[in-house]
């Protein structure tokens, strides 16, 4: 019995040995009928050595690489057939078989690079290149190619890249907490064939540095430079001078408890509402015509699309001759410019942010339309809404406005002048042919208002009047009339938001669309 047994397991050994030595010999056939080249990839000569890898950490070495890189708006098909260096962010990646297809990004302007095996091409330089993970910056040498087809999705589409260089500069972490391609998806109300994934305003704010990568935001903010720019430049030419001012204070610019208050030594100060009483000073100091850009502090509770606790102010302020409307043209001057600027200098940023957030384009009339605060209570009674001969106007009630206004004068923008003394403050100069009426003025874009303004009252004894008038405690506001004392011309002026032009040209729904780091009563971060 016992010998059985062991007869029987011999027999199974013996199998096992025939089969290793069958394998063993199929396994030395295919070998040797493939040649020398289906060696193990580890023993294979890799074609590409030497170009692709992770770069060292730049550190300014003097001995680092010299390379002249190709802007990728500039990859155009005049380069076909150039070798370029270019340098960008990787967006996407596709595999596919033998090739690896990356989007390169620059800001706003991408190119579609191919990786493809070839003579100096190898299977893992195309495997390295597909596992680069998304947002990292790469180097990239390459062969300027023309494409037989347009190629979707990316701005330079009449060419490609044949890469035959790939480095990784600066790796991203694999896990993004926003994908580029959402963020940066068209929002089209009632498009129901649109892909509905959405990056809600509190993932992008939370992770700014990703959300302000999207083409839209570059757009957004190069066009608020320009604004920046628009405004500076045409004030410039008209003899004004750029001033700076303070924003750390002594007393409420405005007189109003909106402000922070700030610890500051043994006591404690404000930050500015507004650089009012410094451009006044600067006016009453013979500058004759000013403007100043820079932050304004309001500690308002307002958490609405239009309001910010910190915003970038434009504000100028000017001396007259005998009418404060020579300040107010010249502010509704000052808009056309801008607008014009805009329209003219900067149309491929408005068109990718239209791509995105589709809105009608922005319409303006050279000269500005000027309306007479009675003329628009006239206009909003014939619509149904009574307003006040010394109320004012409630945000709703400004947004119908801006929808008449556009209805019969083909304009969104507009001048809205002789307000209610009643709702100006006590430093506006009244009308001297109707005492509850004022010489000021507010303009709008689209129905909300961008810039309120007036003559001020530059006479000393006069301001202390108005002052008491709507209760102030004068000693809190010395230093602002003191100003006064040693004679001043008469001057008008307003303050600007930048990000709200910004927001209402663009015909956006946020203002924290066009701050880049907002701050309002929920958020203090980034």
């Amino acid at each position: 019995m016992v010998e059985e047994v062991e007869k029987a397991e011999s027999k199974k050994a013996a199998k096992k040995e025939a089969k290793k030595a069958e394998k063993a010999a199929k396994k030395a056939e295919h070998k040797a009928a493939d040649g020398p080249s289906a060696a193990p990839a580890r023993d294979e000569a890799d074609v590409s050595e030497g170009r692709y890898g992770t770069l060292p950490l730049i550190r300014s070495d003097p001995s680092a690489p010299k390379r002249a890189f190709t802007a990728a708006k500039d990859l155009t098909k005049a380069l076909t057939g150039q070798q370029v260096w270019i340098r960008g962010r990787l967006h996407t990646s596709r595999a596919k078989g033998k090739q690896c297809f990356i989007v390169l990004r620059q800001r706003e302007f991408s190119v579609q690079v191919l990786v493809n095996v070839s003579e100096a091409v190898s299977k893992a330089m195309v495997k390295f290149a597909s596992n680069i993970s998304k947002e990292s910056i790469i180097d990239v040498q390459a062969k300027v190619a023309q494409v037989p087809s347009s190629v979707a999705g990316c701005s330079q589409s009449e060419v490609e890249l044949v890469a035959s260089e790939v480095w990784v500069v600066s790796a991203a972490f694999p896990q993004l907490p926003l994908q580029i391609e959402d963020a940066s998806r068209p929002e089209k109300p009632g498009d129901e064939d649109s892909l509905n994934i959405r990056v809600n305003q509190d993932t992008r704010l939370d992770n700014r540095v990703l959300d302000l990568r999207t083409s839209t935001n570059q757009a957004v903010f190069r066009l608020e430079a320009g604004v920046c720019k628009l405004f500076r430049d045409t004030l410039a030419s008209r003899g004004f001078v750029e001033i700076h001012t303070p924003k750390i204070i002594p007393a409420a610019s405005e007189g109003g408890a909106n402000v922070f208050t700030v610890s500051y030594f043994k006591g404690s100060a404000y930050l500015a509402q507004s650089p009012q009483l410094y451009k006044q000073m600067a006016i009453a100091a013979d500058f004759e015509k000013v403007f100043t850009v820079g932050a304004v502090f309001r500690a308002e509770d307002s958490n609405t699309h239009r309001h910010l606790t910190e915003f970038t102010g434009l504000d100028l302020e000017m001396a007259f001759q005998y009418h404060y409307h020579e300040v107010m043209l010249t502010i509704g001057d000052l808009f056309t410019e801008i607008f014009k600027g805009l329209r003219d200098q900067y149309s491929r940023e408005i068109s990718l942010v239209g791509q995105q957030y589709p809105a009608e384009a922005f319409t303006f009339l050279e000269p500005p339309l000027v309306l007479q605060f009675p003329e628009a209570r006239t206009m909003l009674k014939e619509a149904g809404i009574e307003v006040g001969a010394e109320d004012d106007l409630s945000t709703p009630v400004e947004k119908l406005l801006g929808r008449l206004v556009k209805a019969k004068f083909h304009t969104d923008f507009y001048i809205l002048d002789k307000y209610p003394l009643a709702v100006r403050p006590f430093y506006t100069m009244p009308d001297p042919q109707d005492p509850k009426t004022s010489n000021s003025y507010d303009m709008f874009m689209r129905g909300e208002e961008i810039l309120s303004g007036a003559q001020r009252i530059h006479d000393p004894q006069f301001l202390t009047e108005r002052a008491k008038h709507h209760g102030i405690d004068i000693p809190k506001i010395a230093a602002y009339i003191d100003a006064f004392k040693y004679g001043c011309p008469p001057h008008a002026g307003g303050g600007i938001g930048l990000e709200r032009v910004v927001m209402l040209y663009l015909g956006l729904d946020n203002v924290r669309k066009t701050s880049m780091f907002p701050r309002d009563p929920k958020r203090v971060t980034p």
